[in-house]
């Protein structure tokens, strides 16, 4: 594919395109002001960086903006298959806070949030400090539905079967134990119905494991086990994969709803299908918003899900609280991704620089997302698309044309993913 074939295919979603429409998001947020006003952003991921970095520069530095983050460095989970595929390393993907603070004047604070007080705009931190704000932003990723897996509440079970679908510590230990398996062992990945994090990412997964056995233990193989009834995001590609690059090491099969799981002896259960044993079983549970959302009354969708003004972000359960990310109950068509919370973490910034230099939140914003998933340790495939704001229907919508999908994995888009990785850290965090 040319290049010029493939900017014109994504449109807005490029890499060119997510940082090059700025101006389509920023609405009123040029205006700056918004002097001895208070934000405090909780959660550091790609929509809460995002945030806590906008609203400082789009109100030329005059709001004060504290990151509430536990973690010490950001570790992408974006490009973090590669890792478990042995093509990157841990360092790769990890980028430290301090960039927010040196280039932005945001105060990072390493801690957790106990609880919120919505009524007195008071964040109460596990440490016992409290941080007063006019506009909270939470984005707090999500948090797992461990009660649908009773077995994995027994003791050890959680540090033997692994989700890694939050980046770290994890990530490491994933991959020790696809190391650990013998050559002729089997890897079982259960996925969960959707909506959760990143839709290609656990069949991303599903390639970079068999690309890594295909090198180093050709006898093993890749079961995955969907509780979907197919594919859920590039589908045909996905599948040409598996059956052409890596014919008869990788078995796919929908319909299989995990219902426990039997740390002890390896055992997947379902509630139709007969019991699966593997070496290493990767298992991903159902998700929901972060937990800090869910003790905070905010997930009103299901109790799941954030449900929100797409204005502005503003929780519709609670004023003056803004939720973006993974943790929101999505519009049709819009994915939870690291780059749809970036756009998020934007189209909130100019909103709250809005709202508190007493302006007019931007009415029409259009946001983009792209996802690269890597079927090899150099070759890519692409979704892409654009969201626009429908006033009627007062949701995003996907813009009709826009965006697509790859015609086949190639090189050269995985060498616009990686220039993507590196251009959309930089945006969050630098």
């Amino acid at each position: 594919m040319l290049r010029r074939q493939f900017v014109r295919t994504l449109g807005a979603g490029s890499a060119l395109g997510a940082f090059g429409s700025l101006g389509m998001l920023s609405g009123c947020a040029t205006t700056g002001g918004g002097k001895g006003a208070k934000v405090v952003v909780v959660g550091g991921g790609f929509g809460g960086a995002t945030a806590a970095k906008y609203v400082r520069m789009w109100s030329d530095y005059g709001i004060a903006v504290t990151l509430v983050e536990p973690n010490a460095t950001f570790i992408s989970c974006p490009i973090s298959n590669l890792v478990l595929g042995g093509v990157k390393t841990m360092a790769d993907i990890t980028t430290p806070y301090d960039g927010l603070t040196k280039n932005h004047g945001v105060t990072v604070v390493h801690d957790t949030v106990r609880s919120i007080d919505a009524d007195k705009r008071i964040v109460k931190l596990a440490s016992g400090g409290e941080l007063a704000y006019d506009r909270l932003i939470l984005s707090p990723g999500i948090d797992f539905m461990w009660e649908t897996l009773p077995g994995m509440a027994k003791p050890g079970a959680q540090d033997k079967v692994l989700h890694s679908w939050k980046a770290g510590a994890q990530t490491v230990a994933l991959r020790q134990q696809l190391k650990d398996m013998p050559d002729g062992g089997v890897y079982a990945l259960a996925i969960p119905l959707a909506p959760y994090r990143c839709p290609p990412g656990p069949y991303e997964r599903a390639c970079q494991v068999a690309n890594y056995f295909s090198q180093a233990k050709p006898k093993s193989k890749v079961l995955i086990l969907d509780a979907n009834e197919d594919v859920t995001s590039k589908g045909p590609l996905f599948k040409k994969a598996w059956a052409e690059r890596y014919k008869g090491m990788v078995e796919y099969r929908g319909k299989h709803a995990l219902s426990d799981v039997d740390a002890a002896t390896n055992t997947l259960k379902f509630e139709f299908q007969d019991d699966v044993k593997a070496n290493v079983l990767n298992v991903i549970p159902p998700m929901r918003a972060g937990a800090i959302a869910v003790q905070s009354g905010l997930a009103t969708a299901n109790k799941r899900w954030c449900e929100v003004d797409f204005l502005t972000f503003e929780s519709k359960a609670a004023k003056n609280i803004h939720v973006l990310g993974d943790s929101i109950q999505v519009a049709p068509g819009m994915p939870k991704s690291g780059h749809m919370a970036n756009q998020h973490g934007k189209t909130c910034a100019a909103a709250v620089v809005a709202l508190l230099t007493g302006q007019t939140p931007n009415a029409s914003p259009i946001y983009n997302n792209t996802c690269y998933s890597f079927v090899s340790a150099e070759d890519v495939v692409h979704v892409a698309s654009v969201h626009t704001y429908d006033p009627v229907k007062k949701t995003m919508v996907t813009v009709a044309g826009s965006g697509g999908v790859s015609k086949a994995a190639n090189e050269l888009e995985g060498r616009f993913a990686l220039s993507w990785a590196q251009g959309i850290w930089a945006d969050t965090l630098i």
